[in-house]
């Protein structure tokens, strides 16, 4: 790579899909199109920040959303998927798998241009402004839409059993350890912040009023942090590229909707919302399980307190 230009790597085989990338790359200043041969030298070098990496899904010698899974957390590189036009399945999958999002054959100059041109380093927002103003109305996306069939892009049961809460539709406490896991050893790797917040109630509630709160939980966040369910009245959110500051904002609007709301647990009683927050990278903090005993360990604070909000210092 030149000095001061940006890459768009690409893995693939197809000639015709390097050199419409170059065609579509060419034009505009401070890119360049480079190509990987094979996985194992990308693993070996992957690309940095800044950088755009296009998988091509028709590469034979490996499962293409599989291999995005194991680059996630590995390359700071923004991730998309070459699909042949027309494929309804590939956006979720591509998703689901860690990828931005995926780019029909041929490839579009157009399209191709605006994505590089918005990928190169600049200003990151403000954690509140990657959050939505209000939890009133708007369609909540639970994460069966990203547990999509292959065949007929219809979600799959199996997989949503395996890692879906029935009663809330967010993710279930197996999924959350994986989860977890993962998320703390990209922040740790990358250095980058990572916020947990967990919150929970001391009563009992109904399905529609957990389904409710859900929404509520879903509103306040975005569409790359990790929502859970831990146990029966307590929920575990990760929020990746999150400090102290977007993670009490989050937090806020959380309690200030459920006691708009009005919520009741199952005798009626208000619904008194607690929640903990706790961040990485912290002083003498090197493990997930220190991380999660923060936030636990805040969560039980603001209980005793009776409610609100407590952010582990």
């Amino acid at each position: 790579m030149v000095d001061g230009l940006r890459t768009v790597w690409i893995l693939s085989h197809d000639d015709a899909l390097i050199a419409s990338a170059r065609n579509a790359v060419q034009p505009v200043d401070g890119w360049e199109v480079a190509t990987f041969a094979s996985a194992e030298e990308l693993l070996a070098a992957p690309p940095v920040g800044g950088d755009v990496l296009l998988l091509d899904a028709w590469m034979r010698d490996r499962n293409i959303y599989e291999f995005c899974r194991e680059l996630s957390g590995r390359v700071r590189a923004r991730m998309y998927v070459a699909v042949e036009m027309g494929n309804r399945t590939a956006v979720a999958l591509a998703r689901f798998s860690g990828a931005a999002g995926v780019l029909e054959r041929p490839l579009n100059p157009t399209r191709m241009r605006s994505l590089i041109e918005g990928a190169g380093p600049k200003t990151r927002p403000l954690p509140e402004d990657g959050r939505k103003a209000s939890s009133e109305g708007g369609g909540n996306d639970l994460p069966q839409s990203l547990l999509a069939d292959l065949r007929t892009g219809q979600p799959d049961s199996s997989l949503v059993s395996a890692t879906i809460d029935p009663e809330t539709g967010l993710f279930n406490y197996a999924f959350l350890g994986y989860k977890v896991d993962e998320e703390f050893k990209r922040a740790r790797r990358f250095e980058l912040p990572l916020a947990f917040v967990m919150a929970g109630f001391e009563s009992q509630a109904e399905e529609s009023v957990l389904r409710e709160l859900t929404g509520i939980f879903l509103d306040s966040s975005r569409d790359t942090d990790v929502l859970g369910r831990f146990d029966e009245n307590t929920f575990l959110f990760l929020l990746p590229n999150t400090g102290p500051d977007g993670a009490a904002i989050m937090a806020q609007r959380v309690t200030e909707a459920v006691e708009a709301r009005g919520l009741r647990d199952l005798v009626g009683d208000p619904l008194t919302l607690s929640v903990g927050i706790a961040h990485y990278p912290a002083p003498d903090l090197e493990r997930r399980e220190d991380l999660f005993q923060r936030v636990h360990d805040a969560l039980m604070e603001a209980r005793h307190k009776g409610g609100g909000v407590v952010q582990c210092q």
